[in-house]
């Protein structure tokens, strides 16, 4: 059965009592964690600890989910772990690796993060650090009992981030190459659909063939300007060309997508909100949270 739940990066103000709280007001079933280092953000919805994994009780953190009666779907970080500065990588694996014996503290069973990248080079080019960086956290993974879900926004959307974006599982040819040359089963997706919106491709094939690797889901819709985009092709910054929107009010086909992911999924259902148009206030972001809430719920019933 799914459950629906959001993202917590949308309320950084909150703490985690306060999220859950709300989420229950809401009528949420779960919330999808973040788990940032503490610091500044590097990027809008980054920098943000719900659960701060390099200190933490496991026992005040299970009493604050129970007390509001919201369960957590997985613990979120989205670094860029194949960044050329070797330092900072280091830095973001360790985190990640913080984050998975987190999860197996807490018994869950789902750590969602990227993949990453060196935006400057090729995908060929990416390979051999993909391999290096990816084979051991996967192994560090299946020993701690915790399955990884890689998210697949291309990271494209500003100029520190083009040409080729800070995350390199955005496709399914790509996921075929990754799944192949690390095949674990404790490797798989965080699907969001909107991403293939904005680069022009079905949503509903991939969820299909790539279901055994369906570990969390993101609900997030974009609309794509046509207009615009015969302007200035595939090839600009996706922002000259997209928008992302709350579920419904962009050009995702949330009845077809959800008649594919009744078939192949069991699991959370996350709405992540990054729509401008309600990110004025805390009240204008909750009030989003609830508006997506109550469209999901035709397909989704709580």
């Amino acid at each position: 059965m799914q459950s629906l739940g959001f993202v917590s990066a949308i309320l950084p103000e909150l703490s985690l009592d306060e999220v859950a709280a709300f989420a229950s007001s809401a009528r949420f079933q779960c919330v999808e964690v973040m788990c940032w280092p503490k610091g500044k953000a590097e990027r809008r919805y980054a920098g943000i600890t719900h659960i701060d994994v390099s200190s933490f009780s496991k026992a005040e953190v299970h009493d604050t989910m129970a007390k509001h009666g919201v369960s957590i779907s997985g613990l979120g970080y989205y670094p860029n772990p194949l960044t050329p500065n070797l330092e900072e990588a280091k830095a973001y694996t360790d985190h990640i690796k913080l984050v998975i014996r987190a999860a197996e503290k807490l018994g869950l069973g789902v750590v969602n993060t990227f993949v990453g990248r060196d935006w400057t080079k090729s995908v060929d080019d990416n390979w051999p650090r993909f391999l290096k960086t990816w084979k051991p956290l996967i192994k560090f993974a299946e020993d701690h009992g915790v399955k990884i879900g890689i998210e697949n926004c291309p990271m494209s959307f500003t100029k520190d981030e083009w040409p080729g974006g800070k995350n390199l599982a955005t496709s399914p040819v790509i996921w075929r190459r990754m799944f192949n040359d690390i095949p674990s089963d404790n490797f798989g997706l965080n699907f969001d659909p909107s991403h293939f919106v904005w680069q022009c491709m079905d949503y509903l094939q991939p969820m299909r063939e790539f279901k055994s690797k369906l570990f969390h889901m993101h609900a997030k819709d974009a609309r794509l300007d046509r207009d615009r985009l015969n302007q200035v092709g595939l090839l600009a910054h996706p922002n000259e060309y997209h928008t992302p929107k709350l579920p419904g009010l962009g050009d995702v086909n949330w009845g077809q997508f959800f008649s594919v992911l009744t078939e192949v999924y069991d699991g959370p259902v996350c709405i992540e909100v990054e729509d401008r148009a309600y990110e004025g206030s805390l009240e204008n972001r909750k009030a989003s949270l609830v508006q997506s809430g109550t469209y999901l719920r035709q397909y989704i019933p709580s």
